[in-house]
């Protein structure tokens, strides 16, 4: 006799519904430049993308809707100017620190 195997219902978890803030959608952007991972930045630019509004973020940084889409994509390799243009767009700024300075 075989015992049965409960399942488990699980969600999907999307980050962008978790950033309500600037603080929060730039404590999120730092998270991810300190990991030093290109793709990582680009992907967490784009769940504050969209957490803002992917339409509007676009417009803002004078791109097109799909192509942001597609640059901030995990597989996406944006320009360094297209990461600049989304990062104002989102009303953030990149800040330069020391690295002896981490913690």
């Amino acid at each position: 006799m075989t015992k049965a195997i409960a399942k488990t219902a699980t969600t999907l978890w999307d980050p962008a519904e978790h950033l309500k803030t600037e603080q929060d959608m730039a404590a999120y952007l730092e998270m991810a430049l300190e990991e030093q991972d290109p793709a990582l930045i680009a992907t967490a630019l784009g769940d504050i993308a969209r957490a803002k509004g992917m339409t509007q973020t676009a417009r803002d940084a004078g791109l097109g809707r799909e192509s942001l889409y597609k640059a901030l994509s995990p597989t996406g390799n944006p320009e360094f100017a297209t990461i600049l243009k989304v990062i104002t767009a989102l009303g953030l700024q990149l800040h330069a620190t020391p690295a002896s300075a981490r913690v």
